[in-house]
C-alpha cells in the first residue's frame, strides 16, 4: 500500500520500463476484476495523428455550456499528471489518485504472475480512468482520446461508444503503427465499432479509403470532411478564426474560435458535427448559443499558446511533420510580417530533418536544445540538419531561453516560437508561467 501520492505516481512511472505493448488482453483481464466499469459509460472515442486534444477540448466546452458533467481522458499532460483524468476540466485529486493506485496495484501484481505479463504505464492509467469514471465519479459523457493508434490501444476496450471520431492520419509512431499511410489508417480505424457512426476530418485519399472501407464492413455510417461536413467562409483575425460549418443536418454560420490556425477550424468542425449528431438523435440537448460559446471559450494548453507578451512568446506542441505544417501555415496566415525565432527540441523517433526544413522556410533564426528525457535528440544533431545560417545549439534549454528573452525584449517585431515534443513544451510552459 502506498501512503502518499508521490510514491503512487512514482510507481505508475516505474511501469515505463514495460514500454509499449499493443493489445487488449491485459486490459480485459484487469477490467474484468472490476466488473467492467467501462460498460457503464457514454463514450465518444477520438483517434488520429494530430488534433485529438483540441477536438476533445471543443466538445468538452460545448457540453459544459449545455450543463453536462464531462469526463476527459487525454495525454500527455502539460501541467500536472492528474489532468489526464479530469471532470469538467478539473483534474482528479491527489487523494483519489492514491486510492485508485492502491485499489489497482494488487491486481497488477497478480497479472504479472500470468503469461500476460506486466501492464504498461498507459494500461495502468487507462484502467484507473475506467474505474474512476465507471465506479466513483460517473460523468454524463466521457471524451476518450486514444494513446497510440486505435485498434490495439488500451482505450479501445470499449465495445459500444456513442460515436467514433478520427481527426487526421499522418506519418507518426511508424515503428509501431506501420510504414504506409494505409497501415497507419487501419490502426486508427480500429476504433470503429459495429453500427456506431464515425466522423472523420482525414484528408489523405489513401487513408480516407481505408477508413471508409472499415466503416462499410462494420455498417458504421460515415461522415467525411468536405463531403458530409464542410467549412465555409473561413477568415483569419488577429485573435482567432471565423467560419461557418455545414453538417448533414444544418448550417452554423459565423462561428468563432480563439485558437489559431486552419487546422483548428477542422478540429472545431469535427466537434460541432459530433455535437450536432447528439442533438439530432436526442442524446443531448444543446442549443446553438451553447455551441457558439463553447467554441469561443475553448483554449488548449501548449497548442499555439501565447505565454508572454514582452517579448511575445508562443509555445506549440507540434511534434510531427503534420503538426509542423499546420504551425507554419498559421504563422504565414497571422504573422507573415514578423521576425520569427524558433527554439526547438524534438524526440529521436521523429522525422526531425523534415520538420526543421519546414520551420526554416519561415525562420529568421533557429536555436536547438535538448532536455532530460530518454528519447530527446541531442541538440547538435538537430543543428546539423538545419540549412539556415542564423542558427545555434545549446544543451541547457533554460540558458538559451533566457538569452532569447533578453535579446528580444522590447522588440515588437520579433516573435519567439518554442516548438517540439509536448514533454519539452510542458517543461518550458511551467518555467515561463512560474
Amino acid at each position: 500500500m502506498f501512503t502518499n501520492y508521490e510514491a503512487a505516481v512514482d510507481w505508475i512511472h516505474s511501469r515505463l520500463k514495460f514500454g509499449v505493448k499493443p493489445g487488449l488482453k491485459r486490459m480485459e483481464w484487469l477490467l474484468e476484476k472490476f466488473h467492467h466499469p467501462e460498460q457503464k459509460l457514454q463514450v465518444i472515442h477520438v483517434a488520429g495523428t494530430n488534433g485529438k486534444g483540441s477536438t476533445v477540448a471543443y466538445m468538452r466546452h460545448i457540453l459544459q455550456e449545455a450543463g453536462y458533467k464531462v469526463g476527459t481522458f487525454t495525454s500527455p499532460y502539460i501541467e500536472t499528471f492528474n489532468e489526464r483524468i479530469s471532470i469538467n476540466g478539473e483534474p482528479i485529486s491527489a487523494n483519489d489518485m492514491l486510492k485508485l493506485v492502491n485499489e489497482i496495484k494488487p491486481f497488477v501484481d497478480k497479472i504479472e504472475e500470468t503469461e500476460l505479463g506486466g501492464p504498461t504505464e498507459f494500461e495502468i492509467i487507462t484502467t484507473m480512468m475506467y474505474v474512476y469514471f465507471g465506479k466513483y465519479n460517473k460523468p454524463d459523457f466521457l471524451l476518450l482520446e486514444t494513446g497510440l493508434g486505435g485498434r490495439l490501444d488500451s482505450t479501445n476496450i470499449i465495445e459500444k461508444p456513442i460515436l467514433s471520431l478520427i481527426t487526421n492520419v499522418g506519418y507518426d509512431h511508424m515503428n509501431i503503427l506501420g510504414d504506409t499511410i494505409e497501415e497507419i489508417a487501419a490502426e486508427k480505424a480500429g476504433i470503429i465499432k459495429d453500427s456506431v457512426p464515425v466522423f472523420t476530418t482525414a484528408e489523405n485519399r489513401a487513408a480516407l479509403q481505408v477508413i471508409t472501407e472499415v466503416a462499410n464492413t462494420k455498417n458504421a455510417p460515415i461522415h467525411r470532411y468536405a463531403d458530409e461536413m464542410k467549412i465555409l467562409d473561413h477568415q483569419s483575425f488577429e485573435d482567432g478564426e471565423k467560419f461557418s460549418i455545414q453538417t448533414s443536418h444544418r448550417t452554423y454560420e459565423d462561428l468563432f474560435i480563439s485558437m489559431m490556425g486552419e487546422h483548428q477550424t477542422k478540429n472545431a468542425l469535427l466537434a460541432v458535427a459530433a455535437m450536432d449528431y447528439l442533438i439530432q438523435t436526442g442524446i443531448a440537448h444543446i442549443t446553438e448559443q451553447q455551441i457558439r460559446k463553447g467554441l469561443k471559450h475553448t483554449m488548449w494548453k501548449g497548442r499555439f499558446e501565447k505565454v508572454l507578451t514582452n517579448p511575445e512568446v508562443i509555445i506549440d506542441g507540434a511534434h510531427n511533420i503534420e503538426g509542423i505544417e499546420s504551425l507554419v501555415k498559421t504563422l504565414e496566415r497571422h504573422y507573415n510580417n514578423r521576425e520569427i525565432h524558433f527554439l526547438v527540441s524534438v524526440l529521436e523517433d521523429k522525422d526531425y530533418a523534415a520538420m526543421i526544413s519546414k520551420l526554416a522556410s519561415v525562420a529568421t533564426s533557429m536555436h536547438f536544445t535538448t532536455f532530460d528525457f530518454p528519447r530527446a535528440t541531442p541538440s547538435y544533431k538537430l543543428y546539423s540538419v538545419c540549412s539556415i545560417e542564423n542558427k545555434t545549439f545549446h544543451d541547457d534549454w533554460q540558458d538559451i531561453l533566457l538569452e532569447l528573452l533578453n535579446s528580444y525584449e522590447n522588440n515588437d517585431n520579433s516573435l519567439i516560437i518554442i516548438v517540439g515534443s509536448l514533454y519539452f513544451i510542458s517543461l518550458v510552459r511551467g518555467y515561463l508561467l512560474n
